[in-house]
């Protein structure tokens, strides 16, 4: 008997033994999610004038991906997709607001952090929630996040000198920034002084001013830190470069002979990846980095223009577009319907299990993380997510599985991207659009006519993917019948709630 009690302790020892000697802890995952970041904005798709290098290291020390698709063409239902596993279809936030109301998750959703935390992990969020306000049952520290610092609000992120910031429920107040929060001093061109700081309005003191992404960003470390020794899941979805343009210092491009507007784009980017490349070194001084898997995404297709706008008005120019090449390879931008609206730079690091160098074309959206984080954590992935993960693809090992099809629905049209493919079917209509997007990028010619079989299972793909939501209109469904569903389902009228923050 002793002698099978000594085999089992000698056992649990190998188990059990640390990442200085065998360790086989589960690795660390970081997800980090720039906000209306274009495909173009960075050194590794091919950027010219904006200096990336810690977001390109992601890229060149791991595998750069030229299909992968957000959850959604604009904020929030691409963050729902992110956190539930489930493409729009499904998912429970799919637009940013419904009329007055803005959705939130619900009591007996599931998140990536819910799953991550039950397996054992650390979770933190830092940044923009926008999937539960004030008030509403899905606030980050009810769904699985055990720190969270940031805004819960996406409207209210667009204040980068905010009144408050949440940490975990409690507000924290920065008297510092004035009332540059009201809605006439956040949304008003800033003046940059001849050192390239910027002196936003409604506030007296610019130095002494809080930049919401430096504080949070100061979070990120200090979580790092803190969790060292325990497997953790980071999620940070980071507010820049989202409009309005602002930034504390235009650094390495005060001297540039470009419209301001070009030089706060460029700032905005080129602060994100210095806090990457703050990341990159925390893990790597810590001894983090090859149990630690980086995954680097934006939110959504290129959306410049509305934050331009005020600037053009004055003076005409090239557009932010034009002057840095910014748009996916394929016709689309945020908050439309057509491939390039979903279409996103992505890449993921992982030293000494992804190899470096690497560009993959495997096609992969945002609900495939919840069962990539699921076979990373050693866990069985939810039966019912729409995702697949992405492990063998990322490590070399064992067959990758491949989706039929991708499936959106936006502004009550439904997408489906499929091999080649794209289809696009406006809401209420029976005609399906059908693009080849290798012989036409630009989704220019319906090839519908000639390709009738295609767009029958195409169609029936759509058919099959969309379930009806509780707060959107499906499909072809216009408001006075959604109103009618929902008061036969008992449901209450939605609040006003796109100001409470």
């Amino acid at each position: 008997m002793k002698k099978y009690i000594l085999i089992a302790l000698f056992l649990l020892s190998l188990s059990d033994t640390n990442a200085q000697g065998s360790t086989k802890r589960a690795p660390n995952i970081i997800f980090i999610l720039a906000d209306d970041l274009s495909w173009g904005d960075l050194g590794c798709y091919g950027q010219k004038k904006i200096k990336t290098p810690n977001i390109d290291r992601i890229a060149y020390e791991g595998m750069k991906f030229t299909q992968a698709y957000a959850g959604s063409s604009v904020c929030a239902p691409s963050r729902s997709a992110l956190m539930q596993g489930l493409h729009p279809g499904h998912m429970r936030v799919r637009s940013n607001e419904y009329k007055v109301y803005m959705e939130s998750l619900q009591e007996g959703d599931l998140t990536v952090a819910m799953l991550l935390k039950q397996a054992g992990y650390k979770t933190g969020l830092f940044g923009k929630w926008g999937l539960g306000g004030s008030g509403q049952p899905g606030i980050p520290n009810k769904m699985g996040f055990d720190e969270f610092c940031g805004y819960l609000s996406q409207r209210q992120a667009h204040c980068y000198y905010p009144e408050f910031l949440y940490h975990n429920q409690t507000r924290i107040y920065f008297p510092e920034n004035g009332d540059h929060y009201r809605f006439e001093n956040y949304t008003r061109k800033s003046p940059y002084d001849e050192d390239g700081k910027v002196r936003p309005w409604g506030i007296k003191d610019p130095a002494k001013a809080k930049y919401s992404f430096d504080i949070y960003s100061e979070k990120t470390l200090d979580f790092i830190r803190e969790n060292k020794d325990n497997p953790f899941f980071l999620y940070l979805a980071y507010t820049i470069p989202h409009g309005p343009l602002m930034v504390p210092d235009l650094g390495a491009y005060k001297n540039e002979d470009w419209p301001i507007q070009h030089k706060e784009w460029a700032a905005m980017v080129t602060r994100l990846d210095t806090q990457v490349g703050s990341i990159l070194k925390s893990i790597n001084d810590l001894g983090l980095d090859e149990n630690t898997i980086i995954f680097f995404a934006s939110d959504n297709g290129f959306s410049a223009y509305g934050y331009e706008g005020r600037y053009l008005e004055e003076k005409e120019g090239p557009t932010l577009e034009a002057f840095f090449n910014l748009t996916s390879p394929t016709k689309g931008r945020k908050g439309d319907t057509f491939n390039g609206a979903f279409h996103v730079p992505a890449m993921v690091r992982w030293p000494g299990h992804i190899a470096p160098g690497q560009t993959s074309d495997h096609i992969w959206a945002f609900w495939d993380l919840m069962p990539t984080a699921a076979a990373l954590a050693g866990v069985n992935s939810p039966k019912n997510t729409d995702g697949i993960s992405m492990l063998p693809v990322l490590t070399g090992k064992g067959k990758q599985k491949q989706h039929d099809f991708l499936y959106w629905e936006f502004k009550n049209t439904q997408m489906i991207r499929t091999e080649k493919w794209f289809g696009r079917r406006a809401g209420g209509s029976q005609h399906v659009e059908l693009y080849d997007l290798i012989a036409d990028p630009q989704q220019n010619n319906d090839l519908s006519a000639s390709n009738p079989n295609i767009v029958k299972r195409i169609a029936r793909m759509m058919d099959k993917s969309h379930t009806p939501g509780d707060v959107w209109p499906s499909p072809g469904e216009t408001a006075e019948e959604l109103e009618k569903r929902l008061i036969d389902k008992n449901l209450p009228p939605r609040p006003n709630n796109l100001f409470v923050f």
